[in-house]
């Protein structure tokens, strides 16, 4: 006998037929007039992590919202993550009224804004960010993908099809955003922690999000004290491994000081692994990879940390 009981699957799923955890995202996009529109979201997640040549997130949102609106029109926008105060939650709440006018809701938003570093930066105009956020990724829609180039702002009562699979308008009221991550933002406390190594204190309060319910309220709860748990090690042998650097090219070699470094590495990951060390040997015009060059290498923030 199952411990389970089925439950039906309808439509809005992940809060009605699931205690689905979201992030609490307010994303903010670009009028027509160049104004700054806030909205939150919580559908948003990484979509393009590794692989090719751009690093991408996903939302999804409801086709006629401003912002998909905005999107469409400009293709930018800024993903805002904000803390887990019910005072935040509140005031995300209250940006949330569908329907809702930029020019109606803006004027009582009590988030501050500041201009995007790379309007700052380059003049290009971008959405605005939240000073109030903890971490905020800037991004542009990949229009092209699925052939969603064509699509247009302009239709509030729903987009007839045919729709696309996973870009653009995707059903008569839905549409969902591959977004290229142009710039990530973070305050300083939490980008040193990043770059130094975190400890259980230097997460951020993010909320956890569980979406509108029994047509009545939204839910969420507050950060809770963090836990660690240590990843087991499964070293394999030096050999096995200095038989796949041995293939991984035919200029670039390793020390066996340096293939210790990477024997706790899975074999499914290893031939990626090595690749990528071959060609950050290549850059450097090194044909040895020694033990101090992978450090350099597994070291993803050096350059960060060479600039303090």
């Amino acid at each position: 006998m199952s411990s389970f009981e089925n439950l039906r699957v309808v439509d809005n799923f992940y809060q009605t037929s699931l205690f689905f955890p979201m992030p609490t995202v307010v994303v903010s996009t670009l009028c027509e007039d160049g104004s700054t529109s806030l909205g939150p979201y919580s559908l948003v997640a990484p979509y393009y992590i590794a692989g090719k040549d751009y690093y991408a997130m996903l939302l999804c949102c409801r086709n006629s919202s401003n912002t998909a609106q905005n999107i469409l029109r400009n293709g930018k926008c800024a993903l805002n993550f904000v803390d887990d105060k019910p005072s935040t939650f509140k005031e995300c709440v209250k940006l949330s009224w569908p329907g809702d006018k930029p020019q109606d809701k803006m004027p009582k938003c009590s988030f501050r804004l500041e201009k995007s570093l790379i309007e700052e930066e380059t003049g290009e105009k971008r959405p605005q960010v939240l000073t109030d956020a903890i971490e905020a990724i800037e991004c542009t829609w990949v229009r092209e993908l699925d052939g969603a180039q064509d699509d247009k702002p302009g239709i509030l009562d729903g987009y007839e099809g045919p729709y696309h699979d996973f870009n653009g308008i995707t059903s008569k009221f839905g549409a969902h955003f591959i977004l290229r991550i142009d710039r990530i933002l973070m305050k300083r406390k939490y980008r040193d922690a990043i770059i130094n190594g975190v400890k259980v204190s230097d997460f951020p309060p993010l909320p956890v999000d569980y979406g509108y319910r029994d047509s009545k309220n939204f839910w969420f709860h507050r950060k809770r004290r963090m836990h660690a748990e240590l990843l087991p090690i499964r070293k394999q042998s030096l050999e096995s491994v200095r038989y796949a650097a041995n293939r991984a090219d035919d200029i670039v070699k390793f020390t066996d000081d340096a293939l210790q470094t990477i024997l706790n590495v899975p074999r499914v990951f290893l031939p990626v692994v090595l690749k990528g060390c071959v060609a950050w040997a290549k850059e450097n015009n090194l044909t040895l990879v020694t033990a101090e060059h992978m450090k350099i290498i597994n070291d993803k923030r050096s350059k960060e940390k060479s600039k303090k």
